[in-house]
């Protein structure tokens, strides 16, 4: 499975430069069976990080834009009368599938987003009385614009810990423009076809093997003792809760099982903690004055907690 995995990677590679990290986070969040919140500027590349995840999964891709306008029955389905049948008939949203982009999920009202997360929480849908499953892998990454606020709807804190990673998604370098530039033009004569690396049963069987990862309980006293100091910390107003350190353990076995280990590691948990905790943290108004920045801040706090041995 490891050969897989590597050539999973190797091929999300080829076709999405200069994110290596965030594509591995991004795997992470789909085997260890969470969802993910993107935040970047436009043209950065988010749309086609998921389309091409759903691509090497073998799974169905769907993508919702989201608009003020958007009913949460544009996401979840609805029941209408069919006049020829004499009987109401239920028309299925977007949301049955297996990978869904969310774009720009902070443009929509509250009640729309409560839908596609009531979702991501059950993993099932009701419509019209009627509850209808989710199919067992099920994978929702959310995009943000961090740069335009106008006519916008930003996701309460409470909201925003449902997901487990916040990833960030920064220009890439100059070689990794001309290379980003360079290969669109040669697959305008050549285009790239990707082929898929997991089935969904694959998929099943790899989240279960994750699952099975040994997290002893020296490394889950240390991924509690990391949550707890968001608490403890001067500068931070509002902590990490014990979802965290669930989302903590839960990736880090993931990223474990990315590494062909099948126990965990401190690095492993340090790996996942960034992303985990930056989006389920708020700074107190003195450390946003002094310019203290949530990262920084993250990174300070896992350093000061002692690792196990």
């Amino acid at each position: 499975m490891s050969e897989t995995i590597a050539s999973l990677l190797t091929q999300y590679d080829k076709r999405i430069l200069g994110q290596r990290k965030n594509l591995r986070l991004l795997l992470t969040a789909a085997l260890a069976g969470g969802h993910v919140l993107i935040e970047g500027v436009p043209g950065t590349g988010k749309t086609q990080m998921v389309k091409t995840l759903a691509k090497l999964f073998s799974g169905d891709f769907q993508r919702i834009q989201f608009t003020p306008d958007l009913l949460p029955s544009d996401i979840t389905g609805s029941a209408i009368y069919n006049m020829k049948e004499q009987d109401f008939q239920t028309l299925k949203g977007p949301i049955f599938t297996h990978v869904l982009l969310a774009d720009e999920i902070n443009r929509t009202p509250a009640k729309t987003q409560a839908a596609l997360l009531e979702a991501m929480e059950e993993q099932q849908v009701t419509i019209q009385g009627e509850t209808y499953p989710l199919p067992d892998f099920f994978f929702v990454a959310a995009t943000q614009n961090p740069i335009e606020f106008e006519g916008t709807y930003p996701l309460p804190e409470a909201q925003q810990d449902r997901f487990v990673f916040k990833l960030q998604i920064d220009f890439p370098d100059l070689a990794e423009e001309t290379q980003v530039l360079q290969q669109v033009i040669h697959e305008q004569n050549e285009p790239v076809n990707l082929e898929p690396i997991f089935s969904l049963e694959n998929v099943e069987k790899v989240k279960s093997q994750v699952q099975a990862v040994t997290l002893t309980d020296k490394i889950a006293d240390y991924i509690t003792q990391i949550v707890r100091k968001t608490r403890e910390m001067e500068h931070i107003q509002h902590g990490a809760s014990t979802r965290a350190a669930i989302a903590i353990a839960k990736t880090a076995q993931a990223w474990a099982y990315l590494d062909d280990r099948d126990y965990v590691t401190p690095d492993d948990v340090k790996n996942v903690a960034l992303p985990s905790l930056r989006h389920r943290i708020q700074l107190s108004p003195y450390a946003e004055l002094e310019g203290s920045d949530i990262d920084e801040t993250i990174q300070e706090l896992v350093g000061s907690v002692t690792v196990p041995r």
